[in-house]
């Protein structure tokens, strides 16, 4: 039965990557497998179950405890790390993890991670709050990833101006009156150093989160 259920899931993910999270449906993976849509609903009760361990498959290589003698920060940067481009791997696959919900399934692996942090110092508490911020961070910044390869190409910008936000790309504002902006301009042009920013900015705070209650 569970190897039943663990090649439905494996079919699933391989038919998300052929045509997205808006084609898959029961009845296409049904066909995929060549058994009835009914056949299905013995293993899961309807398709949001089916995504949630969707899910679950492609993340489990991130949910790793540290090593041993790993810093709990550096387990952190690297676990977010996995999450994010293991998201990246898949089509729609921050799409996925925007709609699906922790199975029980997680649980275990979940209680493992808080007994990590708490080791480290953390309340319970304050080890979920970081964990669940990451996760929202990780998702927010794989769907800006997946929107962007969605976007259509435009022109090459001037070095006095940069893509307009607000309308597609092809559209440019003028920065020659925004200096500030002029020279940053560089910084949205590597999506995963934008990532990369962020996900220390949010350990940091756990850090210093820590060391103030420690003093």
């Amino acid at each position: 039965m569970k190897l039943e259920r663990d090649a439905i899931v494996t079919a699933a993910i391989a038919l998300l990557d052929e045509v997205g999270l808006d084609g898959l449906s029961m009845r296409r993976l049904a066909k995929e497998l060549d058994v009835q849509a009914p056949a299905l609903y013995w293993h899961f009760k309807n398709k949001q179950e089916l995504l949630d361990h969707m899910l679950v498959a492609i993340s489990t290589e991130e949910l790793r405890v540290p090593r041993p003698g790993q810093a709990w920060d550096d387990w952190l940067v690297e676990r977010t790390r996995i999450q994010y481009h293991g998201l990246n791997r898949h089509r729609d696959g921050a799409r996925l993890a925007a709609q699906t919900r922790p199975t029980e399934d997680l649980f275990p692996k979940l209680e493992a991670m808080l007994e990590a942090l708490t080791a480290a110092g953390f309340t319970p508490e304050e080890a979920l709050r970081g964990l669940l911020a990451i996760s929202n961070y990780v998702t927010g910044s794989a769907l800006e990833r997946e929107g962007a390869k969605n976007r259509p190409a435009g022109a090459e910008p001037h070095p006095d101006t940069a893509p307009d936000a607000s309308a597609d790309s092809t559209t440019v504002t003028d920065l020659s009156q925004y200096p500030n902006l002029r020279a940053a301009a560089g910084a949205v042009s590597d999506p995963d150093a934008i990532f990369e920013h962020g996900l220390h900015a949010i350990v940091a705070g756990m850090r210093a989160e820590l060391e103030q209650r420690r003093r």
